[in-house]
């Protein structure tokens, strides 16, 4: 990373997560009253809060230094083309969770990253309902904070016990993931939505994130940054770095967000699937 860069990440992350607690607001007034829910084209569903939300961000993050390109899940259509030509650009899930979001549920987030060479530099999340954000951006620590604490408290991932506990979606303990949790044995396991999993290994509340199943980048951009600063690691299944901005496809492959131990979790994947 450039020196310029370097210096600008601390300016730009009290920024970034003031941006996300306000278009978390923003969710929340939508959350608190009737709204439509509508379909994209691949069937997944969209709301006037993730729209909102993608509008405010983009507007604010324009007016920030160094001038990055956005990539948001709401306008996600450029072609690679376009933007393998990006070394340092945000990357932003203006509503993560937005199934949880329409059932009420209290799992969905605010998800905003910066990152530079395909890797995450900065990263703000904020948890609406929780009142809640984490931050973090390169070599300067992880942080939680809450909306009425003047700072926030450093996190950092735990020792692995021998009870494991494991972060998993509300919606998708099934196939691979459920074949890999049952080969673990003897554990335990926190259900939320969102990058909510992936924060609570950081935090040192889980061990290990098993992703078994489809994501995209901007899912993961910020929670990673946030992982990597608390001492945990977000890499692909085979132990690979998880990269951004490689190829055509947004899509991740499969992962593991795993937090302060260096356990075999390759052993456990049904068939070793990597």
């Amino acid at each position: 990373m450039n020196a310029e860069l370097n210096e600008l990440l601390p300016i730009l992350l009290p920024e970034t997560k003031r941006i996300a607690i306000e278009a978390g607001k923003k969710i929340m007034l939508i959350f608190n009253q009737d709204f439509q829910v509508d379909y994209k084209e691949d069937t997944s569903p969209v709301t006037e809060a993730d729209l909102a939300a993608n509008s405010y961000i983009i507007e604010e993050l324009k007016k920030l230094s160094g001038h990055f390109p956005i990539l948001t899940e709401e306008e996600a259509k450029l072609s690679f083309a376009e933007r393998s030509s990006w070394e340092t650009y945000w990357l932003v899930d203006p509503l993560d969770g937005t199934k949880e979001f329409i059932e009420r549920e209290n799992g969905f987030t605010v998800n905003i990253a910066l990152i530079h060479q395909h890797k995450p530099v900065l990263g703000a999340i904020y948890a609406p309902v929780f009142e809640t954000s984490y931050y973090a951006c390169q070599g300067q620590g992880a942080f939680k904070e809450r909306n009425n604490e003047e700072q926030g408290k450093k996190i950092t991932v735990r020792a692995l016990t021998e009870r494991p506990i494991l972060a998993v979606s509300r919606s998708h303990a099934k196939g691979d993931l459920l074949a890999f949790i049952e080969n673990i044995g003897e554990h335990d396991i926190i259900r939320t939505g969102s990058s909510l999993k992936m924060c609570y290994v950081a935090e040192g509340t889980a061990d290990l994130y098993p992703r078994l199943w489809l994501t995209s980048e901007w899912d993961t951009g910020a929670a990673h940054c946030i992982v990597n600063e608390a001492g945990g690691r977000l890499v692909q299944t085979d132990m690979t770095p998880l990269l951004y901005n490689t190829k055509d496809s947004l899509l991740n492959p499969y992962f593991f967000t795993i937090g302060g131990n260096d356990h075999d979790w390759m052993q456990y994947l049904p068939e070793k699937k990597v």
